[in-house]
């Protein structure tokens, strides 16, 4: 019987041995003595079953009076074993600024709400070695260092300011436009001009469609005539025949143009002089055969390729703008305002701390 029982209390014994070694704790330095501010790396490592729960210990800002934790790892979980065991291991940064050797007692872990406890550490923290018997070999403190230019600190600050001069020219040509009351963008109208020979005839047929036109006064009749043939003439050949009387014209046709005969053009003019200052009152057979050399005249001197080639263009650009531009364009310029500004503050701020 105590046989019996002396076998039931060392198969306990054994299982309670087995359960202790299933857990282990190991704390671990890397250095065992430092200068002061210097620093040391402390291992934390825990070894568990894998469902076990774990609770490391929580520091604030020192370990033991003197030595103080500057950083605490975030906890590193490794499964070992099939996924059977497991391993974590918290990381502690400590220093200290008095020397002294520092005594590190075992840590406590809580596993399954049971403590355990690691190794006990040792640290030995050295003061830099001062010769006090040569004060003069202390050296004070140096001078402000000047910072080395460099194009990385520069190159923000040089795109912005680059950045900024169109923007700025932009704001300029905008408040130009609205003080002027033009629009940002022109609006160009393109008209086909009309070539002189076509002008003139359309200017006849008006002439000729006209009621009663035998009837109208001689004298307007015939100034709005040769006003007709004076602006075709100065379309078609270029030089100003409205300010010009008949004979010059008739002689500057004559120096310009290979048709010597410009004999029913110069009565047509001859007859309007009559009728202008000498009161001549011509009659009606008189008036269409001036009308019909009018047409003449400038059937044969029009120019043959003006009726094949593109006529030039004559560019109309209008001015108007709504109410709803001109609010829109109030916007853009206060919103271009506000950017210029900010970024000329953003430089100036930089600037002032690259320089101070």
């Amino acid at each position: 019987m105590n046989k019996k029982i002396f076998l039931l209390l060392l198969a306990a014994c054994a299982v309670l041995n087995a359960a202790a070694q299933s857990v282990t704790v190991e704390a671990r330095i890397d250095s065992l003595q430092i200068l002061i501010g210097e620093q040391a790396k402390i291992e934390l490592e825990v070894a568990v079953d894998s469902k076990q729960k774990v609770v490391f210990p929580l520091f604030t800002d020192t370990i033991v009076k003197g030595v103080e934790i500057i950083e605490a790892s975030k906890i590193d979980t490794q499964y070992i074993n099939n996924n059977q065991r497991m391993l974590l291991t918290q990381e502690y940064i400590i220093t200290s600024f008095d020397s002294a050797l520092y005594f590190i007692p075992p840590m406590p872990i809580l596993v399954d709400n049971q403590e355990y406890k690691s190794n006990a550490l040792a640290l030995k923290v050295y003061t830099v070695p001062v010769d006090v018997s040569q004060p003069d070999m202390f050296a004070g403190p140096k001078d402000i260092m000047k910072v080395p230019f460099t194009w990385e600190d520069w190159k923000g600050l040089i795109v912005l300011t680059l950045l900024t001069i169109p923007l700025l020219i932009l704001l300029i040509y905008f408040i130009i436009r609205i003080r002027d009351n033009k629009p940002i963008i022109r609006k160009v109208k393109i008209e086909p001009k009309i070539p002189p020979h076509i002008l003139a005839i359309q200017e006849i047929e008006k002439v000729k469609s006209e009621k009663a036109a035998h009837n109208r006064d001689p004298k307007e009749y015939y100034t709005e005539l040769t006003d007709i043939i004076r602006n075709y003439i100065y379309g078609r050949f270029g030089f100003n025949a409205l300010e010009m009387t008949s004979s010059e014209i008739i002689e500057k046709l004559l120096d310009i143009n290979e048709k010597e005969d410009m004999k029913e053009l110069k009565e047509l003019f001859q007859t309007a002089d009559l009728v202008k200052f000498a009161k001549h009152d011509p009659l009606i057979n008189e008036k269409d055969a001036n009308l019909i050399s009018a047409i003449d005249f400038i059937n044969e001197t029009k120019s043959g390729e003006e009726e094949f080639k593109p006529q030039p263009t004559e560019i109309t650009i209008i001015e108007k703008r709504s109410l709803r531009s001109k609010i829109l364009l109030g916007c853009g310029i206060a919103i271009l305002f506000a950017t210029i500004i900010g970024i000329i503050t953003y430089i100036c701020i930089q600037l002032y701390n690259l320089l101070a």
